[in-house]
Order: C-alpha cells, then sequence, then structure tokens
C-alpha cells in the first residue's frame, strides 16, 4: 500500500483519549486508507483483541521504559522521550504517513512530523465548547466580570455569555494529576522530552505553560493549530453546531466535528441496552456487570439517579461526606461509583492508570487510601448500589430505571449520557468539564448545576440535596433530554459521516499536490 495512503494517529494516554482514538482509526480505516495507532507498549493492555480485526488497522508499540518508582518519579517524561524516540525510528525505517493525526496533549511530538514536512491535523478528544469559549475570551480581551454582571461573547449564542462566576473556577486543592497538567482545556502535557540528538528532532524547546490561558491571554492549543493543517473534534453539529462554526471562522482552515466518537455499538443500538463486556475490558470492581442490571430491574422506570466522576478528578473526601449525606437523605434510588483512592489531592494512588496498568479484574485489591462512605450501605439497603471501581457506564445509561447522572460532564460522559436521554446534573471540577457543563445547562437544556457557587469547598449537602430534586423533578430537562436523543437513533452523526468524507478529500488532495 502507499504511503500516501497511511494516517498515523498519536493519542494521549488517559483511557478518554485512547478510546475516542481507536474508534477514529475506525472511521479512517472505513474510508480506505491504512491508519496506524502510535502507543506505548504501557497501553497494549487496553487495546482490545478485536481491534486488531480490521485489515487496515495497525498498532504500532513502542517499547516504554520500565515505571519509575513513585518518589522517584517527576512525571511522565521519561515516556515522552521513549516515545518521541520510537516515532523517529518507526519514520526511519517505514514509509512515511499522509499525515499524523495528534492528540492536543500530545502536541510535542508534532516538531517529530514538521522536521520531515509531514503535515499534521491537531485532534481534541473534547468537545468545540470549550476551545471556542477560550478564543473568544481572548478575543473580547475578557480579564475581569463584576458580581452580576455579564459579557456576551462576539459570534457564539447569547446563552453563553460570561459571568463572574466563569472566571473563578480553578483547579481542586492539591496538585493535579501529571496527566491533567493543569486547570483548563486543552491542558498541555508536562513537557517535551529531552532534545533526540541521535535523531536531529529538535524537541528541545521549553515546556509549554500549564492550565487555562489567564484572562485575556491567547489559549494554548492556538499554537498547535497554527502549524497544523486542520482541526479535529470529537464532536458534531447536531450538539455543538454553533461552536465548531465559530472555530471555523476564526481559524481560517478546516474544522472537522469527527464524533462523538463511541463505540459502534453505542450507535447500533439506540433503544436497546448496551452491554460493557461487549464492548470494553472489566476492570477491578466489588460488582459484575450481571449484578447491577439486576439491581437496576428491580428499580421503577426513570427513578434511579446514577452517580459518577473521573477516574483522574474527584471531589474532595470533605465533598464525597456532604455526598453521601444527601444521598441518605434523598429517598431516591442511586447507583454511586467511588473510584479506588477518590478524595484525594493529586493523582490516584499506585500503578498510573494511564499507562495502561490495570489490575486484573479477578485481584480485586481495595486501597486503603481514598473516601468510601463506610456504613451507608446499611444505612439505605437495596436503595443504594455503591460501586468500588470499575462500573459498567453504557449498560447503566441505557438503562429504563437510569432518571439522571450526576457527572463531573468529562466529555465522555457526558455525550454518552446525551446519547441515551440522560439529564446531567452537573458538578464540574476541573477544566473543560466547566465549558461543558455550561453548554448542557445553558446551551443544550438538559441538565442543571449542582450549585451556584462551585467554589471548591462551598458545596454541602443541602446544595446538593436540593440539586438532585431539581433534576429528577424537572419534566422539561427530561423531555429535553428525549429529544435530544432522538437525533441520534438513526446512528452515527450524519454530519460527521459527511466531514469525515470531507477529511478524506482533504488528505487526498493535500498528497495529489
Amino acid at each position: 500500500m502507499s504511503s500516501e495512503s497511511q494516517i498515523w494517529v498519536i493519542p494521549f494516554f488517559g483511557q478518554g483519549h485512547l478510546l475516542p482514538s481507536m474508534e477514529l482509526c475506525k472511521h479512517i480505516a472505513s474510508r480506505n486508507f491504512k491508519a496506524t495507532l502510535i502507543i506505548s507498549s504501557n497501553l497494549s493492555s487496553s487495546i482490545p483483541s478485536s481491534f486488531h480485526d480490521h485489515p487496515l488497522i495497525q498498532v504500532a508499540q513502542i517499547p516504554s521504559s520500565p515505571p519509575t518508582p513513585p518518589e522517584l518519579s517527576s512525571g511522565p517524561h521519561h515516556h515522552h522521550s521513549d516515545l518521541a524516540q520510537g516515532i523517529a525510528s518507526l519514520l526511519e525505517n517505514t514509509s512515511q504517513p499522509a499525515c499524523a493525526v495528534i492528540d492536543n496533549m500530545m502536541d510535542w511530538t508534532a516538531d517529530i512530523f514538521k522536521k520531515l514536512k509531514i503535515p499534521t491535523i491537531a485532534f481534541f478528544t473534547s468537545g468545540a465548547c470549550s476551545a471556542a469559549l477560550e478564543f473568544a475570551m481572548w478575543k473580547a480581551r475578557v480579564v475581569d466580570i463584576k458580581p452580576g454582571e455579564t459579557i456576551l461573547l462576539p459570534g457564539l449564542p447569547e446563552e453563553m455569555a460570561l459571568t463572574d462566576s466563569d472566571l473563578k473556577q480553578g483547579p481542586p486543592p492539591g496538585p493535579p494529576p501529571p496527566q491533567l497538567g493543569g486547570f483548563g482545556f486543552p491542558r498541555g502535557p508536562p513537557g517535551p522530552p529531552p532534545p533526540l540528538a541521535a535523531h536531529g528532532f529538535p524537541l528541545g524547546h521549553p515546556p509549554p505553560k500549564m492550565g487555562p490561558p489567564q484572562p485575556g491571554g491567547q489559549p494554548q492549543w492556538m499554537e498547535t493549530a497554527k502549524d497544523s493543517v486542520a482541526l479535529m473534534l470529537n464532536s458534531c453539529h447536531e450538539l455543538e453546531g454553533p461552536f465548531l462554526d465559530y472555530l471555523r471562522l476564526q481559524i481560517g482552515k478546516p474544522v472537522w466535528g469527527v464524533g462523538p466518537l463511541l463505540p459502534q455499538q453505542f450507535w447500533k443500538s439506540s433503544d436497546s441496552l448496551l452491554h460493557d463486556r461487549e464492548i470494553r475490558a472489566n476492570k477491578q470492581s466489588n460488582v459484575t456487570e450481571d449484578e447491577v442490571m439486576g439491581w437496576l430491574d428491580s428499580k421503577p422506570h426513570g427513578s434511579v439517579l446514577y452517580v459518577s466522576f473521573g477516574t483522574e478528578v474527584a471531589p474532595t473526601k470533605q465533598q464525597f461526606q456532604q455526598l453521601a449525606d444527601a444521598l441518605e437523605a434523598s429517598n431516591r434510588p442511586f447507583i454511586w461509583v467511588i473510584q479506588h483512592g477518590s478524595g484525594r489531592p493529586g493523582p490516584p494512588p499506585g500503578p498510573p492508570q494511564f499507562l495502561g496498568n490495570q489490575p486484573d479484574s479477578n485481584d480485586v485489591v481495595f486501597e486503603e487510601e481514598g473516601y468510601f462512605p463506610h456504613g451507608l450501605d446499611q444505612k439505605v439497603g437495596q436503595r443504594g448500589l455503591i460501586i468500588h471501581g470499575w462500573a459498567p457506564q453504557l449498560l447503566i445509561l441505557s438503562h429504563a430505571s437510569t432518571g439522571g447522572f450526576l457527572s463531573h460532564c468529562g466529555w465522555n460522559s457526558t455525550v454518552e449520557a446525551i446519547g441515551r436521554g440522560v439529564p446531567l446534573l452537573a458538578w464540574p471540577i476541573r477544566g473543560d468539564q466547566h465549558s461543558n457543563a455550561k453548554l448542557v445547562v445553558n446551551h443544550l437544556k438538559v441538565g442543571c448545576m449542582i450549585s451556584d457557587n462551585l467554589a471548591q469547598q462551598n458545596i454541602k449537602k443541602d446544595d446538593i440535596a436540593e440539586g438532585i430534586e431539581k433534576l429528577m423533578g424537572n419534566e422539561e430537562i427530561k423531555t429535553q433530554a428525549v429529544m435530544l436523543s432522538t437525533k441520534f437513533q438513526q446512528g452515527f452523526p450524519a454530519s460527521s459521516t459527511v466531514t469525515l468524507d470531507a477529511f478524506k478529500d482533504f488528505i487526498v488532495n493535500l498528497n495529489a499536490h
């Protein structure tokens, strides 16, 4: 196969980045390109065997150094160095790709391809709203907003006007996990590896700044966009049309919404139950998928509140206790997923999950450190199901008994809920989660905020209890959530099919000149 037919995809380490990248490879391969996923060998256990079945998909594993002891680790810099050298070696020993699709958090790898004049596409695994808001704030030079004041952002919907609280959102207490960088989207990588003298690639530039731009500052992703031939976002016109259109107008180069990049089974069974075990590998948990389904089957239609935060960020231990008290007092059925090490400042303890080091599902070993609501299960009985570790989220969201989702508004969780018509109770914590929550509540109108004051230490039991009732008792939001989900009943969004075809034509034309 000619080199012009090859496209490389370079994901970031986290599961929230790897999964969309694998789905993107499938879409690329379906358009008769050879899709090569470039990963660290640490991630190999996260790649299902079925992914290798497509004749036009291949996985190039780059050997990684042995894990560094936590007390000696300075973050994933050594993984960056391994990956950079591996990419350079692949380019020396194989035919060059037509282009490289690079996760925005791996933008330092673009220098390798730039040296060889291989075009790159910046890939955002999140949606368009956050990037559009950051750009509009920079263009409008918004540096301060008085309490009670709102500022319209030209070119964006009126309901996305900024308030003083939008400028106050910050990271949770404690240092951010190394894989997340700081607060803000995109969250730049911890920094590039040292220069690769052996290969001559100029990778020794200063590390990018962490976190979001300061008020009025240029968004970090603009530097990446400047050297890319196009931008690709994990969204679609049906969800974020105004924001995709805004970015396309402002950037002056192709901006493609190619998602949501969810498993193919998600789109093929819009009205039926999804079984995670058929799609995603089971990981450490105290319950089986069958036990979860049995519990849900015993609950009335639309009565269950599903509570789950990300594997990388979560409320503090103090806020978790407020949540436990609110769930106990609510008298509503609930499923609460608690990740191991939840409530700790900084990254989860133990081997970094973002590098694919997942414990076997049969080896259930729970860390002592981290929050767990001891005694809550006895207090609530069969009204509550507390899951410690991995949960079958697609099953839960597709089950008729689920009536609401208390979420941090990570992008993948947000679009999974929207696709199944489940309204959201938004509790954003870091980065693009705040913009996603604003999109859900103000623009799509399929959810509500947990509190008007999201300062990290101010979420109390009463705020949570009121938020739960506001969501679960709001028929208007429930109706809107169901209506929005009908846009996806025919399967993968039609607008994204069109843009993926446009991407194909773009690459063909690019390599014809």
